[in-house]
This record gives C-alpha cells, sequence and structure tokens, in this order.
C-alpha cells in the first residue's frame, strides 16, 4: 500500500501547479483523501479534502476558490489544481488516505484519521 503525491515545483507568484496524489495496493476510491502542507517553522496544516462517498469537497478558507481536490478513479489518483498561488502557499505538500471514511460524505480535516501518507512534494511560490 502506497501513495506517491507529485507535481510540485517553482512557481511565480499568480502561477499554477497541478499536484498529483497517485495510490498502488489499494483503491483510492474507498478513501477520503486529504491534502496537507507544512511551512517551514510551522504545523502540518489542513488544505483539502474529496469525500469517498458523492466526492464532496471541502476547503480551508485560506484556499478555497484557488485550489481545486478532484478525483480520477481509473488511474486511481486524486489531484489538487492550484491557482493563483502566493508566496505562502510555499510548503511540503503531502496527501493521506484515510480508510476510516470509506463511505462517509465527509472528510477529515485533522491528521490523525489518515491511515496512509505519500511523500511530500514541494510547491515553492516565489518571484
Amino acid at each position: 500500500v502506497q501513495l506517491q503525491a507529485s507535481g510540485g515545483g517553482l512557481v511565480q507568484p499568480g502561477g499554477s501547479l497541478r499536484l498529483s496524489c497517485a495510490g498502488s495496493g489499494f483503491s483510492l476510491e474507498d478513501s477520503a483523501i486529504g491534502w496537507f502542507r507544512q511551512a517551514p517553522g510551522k504545523g502540518r496544516e489542513w488544505v483539502s479534502c474529496i469525500s469517498s462517498s458523492d466526492d464532496r469537497t471541502y476547503y480551508a478558507d485560506s484556499v478555497k476558490g484557488r485550489f481545486t481536490i478532484s478525483r480520477d478513479n481509473a488511474k486511481n489518483t486524486v489531484y489538487l489544481q492550484m491557482n493563483d498561488l502566493k508566496p505562502g502557499d510555499t510548503a511540503v505538500f503531502s496527501c493521506g488516505a484515510s480508510l476510516m471514511y470509506n463511505g462517509s460524505l465527509y472528510c477529515p480535516s485533522i491528521s490523525d484519521p489518515y491511515d496512509y501518507w505519500g511523500q511530500g512534494t514541494q510547491v515553492t511560490v516565489s518571484s
């Protein structure tokens, strides 16, 4: 069972990136998937998540209207499209899968319920 996060990089303010969270060994469709980020010297911050049932999406206020989370079940991948990036978005982004939220319309905005984590991918927003 593995999650692989990718897609980070260096982008100028106002730019866009799309992060991917690919699953292997299990179906992401059976899990709530969350994205978290951690900036230097700060704690882990919840960014967004998508529920297992009905693909309901939830966002932190700081990214609402700029980020979009989505699933491609055929590719067993969850994406985080990030637009209008700001220097404050600079962080290591990680994805997690929560099996206990299988079948739920909700997804957790804290770390503990997530069973599996992908390695982080660095996002740097700078001119």
